[in-house]
């Protein structure tokens, strides 16, 4: 699997999370689907199927991770 390099990872993460928050304000169409987008992207990006296993797996794959963390979502 080809892995995104860390600083795509970060720009990815800030851009989701001020979206969410401009989403959560304004609540508008475009905020939406520009938030839809990035969340597509972030699990494309971290090959998970969902945005908060990939939220978990950017914020894991980034510098500075702890490698002992098991918060990561386990496969059943």
């Amino acid at each position: 699997m080809l892995m995104a390099h860390p600083a795509v990872l970060v720009d990815l993460l800030e851009q989701y999370k001020t979206l969410n928050a401009l989403h959560a304000e304004e609540g508008s169409a475009r905020a939406r689907q520009r938030l839809d987008d990035i969340a597509y992207t972030l699990c494309i990006a971290t090959g998970t199927r969902d945005v908060d296993a990939a939220l978990i797996a950017a914020h894991h794959r980034l510098p500075g991770a702890s490698p002992e963390d098991d918060s990561l979502i386990a496969d059943a």
